[in-house]
Formats: structure tokens, C-alpha cells, sequence
């Protein structure tokens, strides 16, 4: 015999003496002998399949098994296509930078987080600027504070190697809706370009 599926037990895999029968338009039709229900399957063209099996006596329905599970299936399917997927956006900020391509590193942030994306801001340091990380502190705090109506820091800004890094997730009920038909639910991470 082929087992189908570990979830269900269907036909001749259910053991035991009697059971509750669900007819296949949802009708009780009682307590009867498992081998009776099995004939009634069998005359109808269907499956008997245990849908409760904590109950006594287990409650066995009939139907399309195959069907069943074929629905099944998809709406699980169209469950995880509908399942938005957050991303991790990333954009990077220099110490010297000038107020306008502050203002426009912002906008995207703002932008990126309107969608619905957390967003990595990263403070670059380069040579000697590394020993003044203050001066990253304070862009980042520039940042938060630009940004604070739709968007607020996950955390303190953390120093990894040359860089200053902040995450700062979406204030909820600010996100667009977005449909989004990608099925994995994986974290991805886009580089913005940096002044």
C-alpha cells in the first residue's frame, strides 16, 4: 500500500474498530464499524480519511483525498506568495559630506523604509577618521532624527572594522503595500552608492 500523506490516515491505514463518519456533504451519518464506512467509501467513489484523531470514537470523513490535498497545496502556495518578504536595504554615509548628498542619502532611506524595509545606515571611515568616531555618531544621530516620523534605530550605532553601522526599521502603519510575488522568505541586502 502507498502512504500519501503522514498528516492523514486514509482507507484501509485506519486501525481502529469504529468510527464517527462525516459523509462527503458534511452530514453526520453516526457511529459505525470501520469496514462499513470503508464499504460506503468504496461505493461512493471516495476516500475515508481520519480528520480527528484524538476524539473517541476518531472522527473519519469521505472525500477526494487526492483533491484534498491538491487544495491544500495551493492555498499554501498562495499563502507564502502573498507572505511580504522584508529586506534589508543598505546606504552609506562619509564623514565629510556635504548637506545636499545628506539630504538625498535621506531621502532614499526614507523612501526604502516607506516600503516597508529596514535599513542599514553605514558611516565609512577612512585613514585617521577612524579615531573620531563621534563625528560618525553624529551623522547617524542627524539621520534618526530626519527620519524619526516614519522610521526609528533598532539600536546604539555599532563599530565594525572602518565602519559605524545603525539599523533602523519602519514605524508600522507608515509602510505602503506592496505585492510582492517572490516565494522565498530570505533577507536580502542592497547597496546603495556611496558620495
Amino acid at each position: 500500500m502507498v502512504v500519501i500523506s503522514k498528516e492523514h490516515k486514509i482507507n484501509e491505514q485506519i486501525r481502529v474498530r469504529q468510527v464517527r463518519l462525516i459523509d462527503d456533504e458534511g452530514g453526520q451519518v453516526g457511529i459505525i464499524d470501520t469496514r462499513e464506512a470503508l464499504r460506503v467509501a468504496q461505493e461512493k467513489g471516495l476516500d475515508l480519511v481520519m480528520v480527528g484523531a484524538t476524539a473517541v470514537p476518531p472522527v473519519c470523513k469521505l472525500m477526494d483525498y487526492g483533491r484534498f490535498r491538491y487544495e491544500q497545496q495551493q492555498n499554501e502556495k498562495d499563502n507564502r506568495r502573498r507572505a511580504r518578504t522584508q529586506e534589508v536595504k543598505s546606504i552609506k554615509f562619509r564623514i565629510k559630506i556635504d548637506d545636499n548628498d545628506f539630504n538625498t542619502k535621506t531621502n532614499h532611506v526614507r523612501r526604502f523604509l516607506e516600503e516597508g524595509n529596514k535599513v542599514k545606515v553605514t558611516i565609512m571611515f577612512r585613514g585617521r577618521e577612524r579615531t573620531h568616531p563621534e563625528l560618525g555618531e553624529r551623522i547617524l544621530e542627524r539621520v534618526a532624527e530626519a527620519i524619526k516620523d516614519i522610521g526609528t534605530p533598532e539600536g546604539s550605532p555599532s563599530i565594525a572594522g572602518m565602519d559605524m553601522n545603525m539599523i533602523v526599521a519602519p514605524v508600522p502603519g507608515k509602510v505602503k503595500k506592496k505585492d510582492s510575488d517572490k516565494d522565498s522568505d530570505t533577507v536580502t541586502e542592497t547597496v546603495a552608492s556611496e558620495a
